[in-house]
């Protein structure tokens, strides 16, 4: 690769770096004339368990397709329309809104329908789908998805028609072809990080299961006997978010053990909200979701920022009482299949399904014994301090793809 040389030109009309046998301008054209498709997906009923994978929000909330975060339809008499092709790419338009323009690529290694609350665009035969679907993941895309998104309370989301208006530049059918082919090497080697990580997850996940269901020295406990809990921030309109204080969000708890807070977002608050403040140690809990299985799922805080606060679908537990309970120990037992297997049944609703913070508080949960809570954690600690090295190196490859994103493309 060489870097193209625009010194000369009032229009930047090639990208920064360029195979070099490439020396035609790129042409600017609307988006979605590069599209035979274009539409939202199918509506379903969320509390349907069997029938056609749907997708969902979650599905490719990593960035990628996830078919263990699928939805189902039990009716699908008028759904052909909506199955998914290889090479379809699937949008997020309705999200918070650093999330507006995520996507993820259909590349059929199972059949999928396409559900509601993400846009499907499905490429012209004169375009590669697969440089497309990196050309709308750079920065300047996604940028000017982010700016045309109309903000609401806790979400923002951009139109179909706002989204045929912006104009990118696409080079001839080639040129597309050895760029994706470039960025698939890299994409493929982010995708085995992502399988180590995914492996030694499994495998703390598992010996966190294994240690806790073998201990004998347990005690019956319910988190009211060790904490007080607390809501989430709850009345918040658009203006209140982008600035302010770090908050974190449902997708935060419901995404780690451990909350991260390079994924975050901003606040406004008032001293009437203070007792939303998340502390170190603070178990942080799922309230409502589509799926009854999603309600209840834990993460705990172990870091320093602070002041941090908790949004209005989760609540916290302060810790008060720990010389009953270690809070790191936490981080692994509130994913433990026990825990879990105790929250389920607490889930309520039809449509969507929630969790009442006074039926968690009391309900009895099995601990092992303090001493024990320690030497669980001890050993736990020791594969995730090598899952953190793994994660930095994903971190890492993740840059490098996003330098290249915004080099390759203008």
């Amino acid at each position: 690769m060489t870097m193209a040389d625009n010194k000369d030109k009032k229009v930047l009309n090639v990208p920064a770096l360029r195979f070099p046998e490439f020396t035609d301008e790129w042409k600017e054209v609307l988006f979605a004339s590069n599209l035979e498709r274009l539409e939202n997906g199918a509506t379903y009923n969320t509390n349907d368990k069997d029938g056609v994978p749907m997708s969902r929000i979650e599905t490719i909330s990593t960035g990628r397709i996830d078919y263990t975060k699928v939805g189902h339809c039990s009716t699908p008499q008028k759904i052909e329309h909506y199955i998914m092709r290889y090479g379809d790419i699937l949008f997020s338009h309705i999200n918070s809104l650093k999330h507006i323009g995520k996507t993820a690529y259909y590349s059929a290694e199972e059949p999928l329908y396409h559900g509601m609350n993400l846009l499907l665009f499905r490429c012209k035969n004169n375009v590669d789908s697969k440089f497309f679907f990196f050309l709308i993941n750079n920065t300047h895309f996604i940028r000017k998805c982010q700016i045309l998104a109309k903000q609401a309370v806790n979400q923002a989301s951009i139109s179909t028609s706002d989204l045929k208006k912006i104009k990118v530049y696409i080079p001839d059918i080639n040129e597309q072809s050895k760029i994706q082919k470039f960025l698939s090497l890299i994409e493929k080697r982010i995708e085995l990080q992502n399988k180590i990580i995914e492996k030694y997850e499994s495998l703390i996940q598992a010996i966190c299961d294994t240690l806790i269901e073998q201990e004998t020295q347990q005690v019956t406990l319910s988190f009211s006997d060790f904490g007080q809990s607390y809501s989430g921030l709850s009345g918040k309109s658009a203006d209140d978010f982008g600035e302010g204080y770090p908050f974190i969000t449902y997708m935060n708890v419901y995404q780690n053990q451990i909350i991260d807070l390079t994924d975050v977002g901003l606040v406004k608050i008032n001293e009437t909200e203070q007792q939303s403040v998340v502390r170190y140690g603070d178990i942080l809990l799922t309230l409502s979701s589509e799926t009854p299985e999603e309600v209840g799922m834990g993460a705990v805080y172990l870091g320093e920022t602070y002041p941090l606060y908790l949004n209005s679908f989760c609540f916290g537990i302060h810790i008060t009482d720990e010389s009953k309970i270690y809070p790191p120990f936490l981080a692994y037992y509130v994913s433990s299949q026990s825990f879990r297997k105790a929250v389920y049944p607490l889930a309520q609703g039809s449509t969507r399904f929630n969790l009442q913070k006074s039926d968690f508080m009391k309900k009895k949960f099995s601990f092992p014994v303090i001493e024990k809570q320690h030497k669980i954690y001890s050993i736990l600690k020791i594969y995730s301090d090598k899952l953190i090295v793994e994660k930095l190196i994903m971190r890492l490859l993740c840059n490098q793809k996003c330098y290249l994103l915004r080099q390759l493309f203008i």
